[in-house]
């Protein structure tokens, strides 16, 4: 019997590399609001008492980044001064024009860089995604409701999950090890918040995807200790978590990270685009597992490499896959931008959770 173990984690919003992912992608659904085609890349980097915002911008929107900024530090719940982090620290804008250079290529619908994508679908989940990156973010999701939610207030912002998972003959059967991170108010013991988040986040997660875990084999804070979280203690930077952005390491990862950039950036379109025909060939059944193939070069309209990769799974002939994702999108770059109704300002909510796996997506959905 072939058996292995699969490991994923996420991250909760609050957690610096995803309040920096956060802030870039909400400047871009601020620019996309007012100008539909506008270009720009822009990276965050928040550490103690700092918030530096750099990158270009190639439009006409008239947009406050300090204010974006501190609205979202605001809203994940950095407002105590002894988190030395908050919605008051100094925030430092070195945003500049887009280089014309790169203007001349997205301008006539050519692609902004150069890169390859990856998109990957399977039956496991409802959501046709891994199961490992899926009850992952899952888990941090239900940490932050619990949280904001009040239901355990004692909590605070930031936090980590991971899972491990049992598969045998390529079916998941077993949950393994579930790891929380989380930190949380000093008067509350580790026993109790152990205790709390089991019952509250872990058992209900679980139970919703048909598996159990034991609460005496959870871990909650190796360490023991975990009081205050967020920049302080690890400063955060926009693209740096790509593997939880994607399929936590069970499929491939293209060459570029998505959030701070508008959709003519390849590194996010062309994942979206990958994701989208994967998903719909595994919901038409046609294959159990299927990852698509992109890659383009900066300035062209059409991909360089388009393929699909269904690893045995396949139930029908690969040339007849390859006519139906024809048939399904436009791979060219102003393709995809209208197929998936791509210039919106969409791009916050994907910043926290996963770019895959959640329904509100254009990419998400099932094409007829």
């Amino acid at each position: 019997m072939n058996s292995f173990i699969f490991t994923s984690e996420s991250v909760c919003a609050g957690h610096p590399d995803k309040i920096a992912d956060q802030i870039s992608d909400a400047i871009v659904d601020a620019v996309l609001a007012q100008d539909p085609k506008g270009h720009l890349g822009v990276e965050t980097l928040v550490t103690k008492e700092k918030i530096i915002l750099a990158g270009e911008v190639g439009s006409s929107a008239k947009v406050d980044f300090e204010k974006i900024a501190r609205k979202v530090i605001k809203d994940l719940g950095y407002t105590d001064k002894r988190f030395e982090f908050t919605d008051k620290s100094p925030v430092i804008v070195t945003i500049h024009q887009q280089s014309p250079e790169i203007a001349a290529g997205v301008d006539t619908d050519g692609a902004g860089d150069q890169g390859m994508m990856f998109g990957y679908a399977c039956n496991e989940t409802p959501e046709l995604m891994p199961l490992p990156i899926t009850l992952s973010h899952r888990l941090a999701e239900q940490i932050d409701k619990v949280r904001t939610k009040k239901i355990l207030p004692y909590l605070r912002p930031d936090g980590k999950t991971q899972v491990s998972v049992l598969y045998k003959n390529g079916k998941p059967v077993k949950i393994t090890s579930v790891v929380i991170a989380v930190p949380h108010d000093e008067k509350k013991k580790l026993e109790q918040v152990k205790k709390d988040v089991y019952k509250k986040i872990v058992a209900p997660v679980l139970k919703k995807y048909g598996f159990a875990f034991p609460e005496k084999e959870l871990i909650v804070n190796g360490t023991g200790v975990w009081h205050i979280g967020g920049p302080t203690s690890d400063t955060g930077l926009t693209g740096r978590k790509i593997v939880v952005d994607g399929y936590g390491g069970y499929a491939r990862v293209g060459g570029g990270a998505f959030s701070g950039k508008d959709p003519t950036k390849v590194d996010r379109s062309g994942a979206y685009a990958a994701r989208y025909l994967a998903k719909n060939i595994v919901a038409k059944k046609m294959a159990g597992k299927a990852e698509v193939r992109l890659a383009y070069a900066i300035g062209l309209k059409k991909p360089l490499m388009l393929d699909v990769e269904t690893f045995g799974t396949e139930k029908v002939d690969k040339e007849k896959i390859l006519e139906y994702m024809d048939n399904l999108l436009d791979t060219s770059v102003k393709g995809i931008l209208d197929g998936l109704k791509l210039r919106r300002p969409i791009y916050f909510a994907t910043a926290a959770y996963g770019h895959f796996g959640r329904s509100q997506f254009p990419w998400e959905k099932v094409g007829k």
